[in-house]
């Protein structure tokens, strides 16, 4: 897992290797099984709609599967000029 901007603000690390249990399928599956782990990751994840994701560096949906995923980024949406 990798943390970015005020996702990773929240959390208190910018990564950390998480073992999660095989119910979890997707990376929505994932934001909510993370938001149990402790109250700064439940701070981090409570407005889904202010989350985006990447696996293995591609934008993905929160719907998106885990299998096969080697690293899962979550951050707030990116803007630029």
């Amino acid at each position: 897992m990798v943390y970015f901007a005020w996702v990773r603000e929240r959390i208190g690390v910018a990564e950390e290797e998480v073992s999660p249990p095989a119910e979890v399928a997707t990376i929505a599956d994932l934001i909510d099984w993370l938001a149990a782990r402790s109250p700064s990751h439940a701070a981090a994840f409570a407005d889904r709609d202010r989350l985006r994701a990447a696996r293995d560096q591609v934008f993905v949906p929160l719907d998106a599967p885990l299998a096969g995923a080697g690293e899962i980024a979550i951050f707030p949406p990116v803007t630029g000029g």
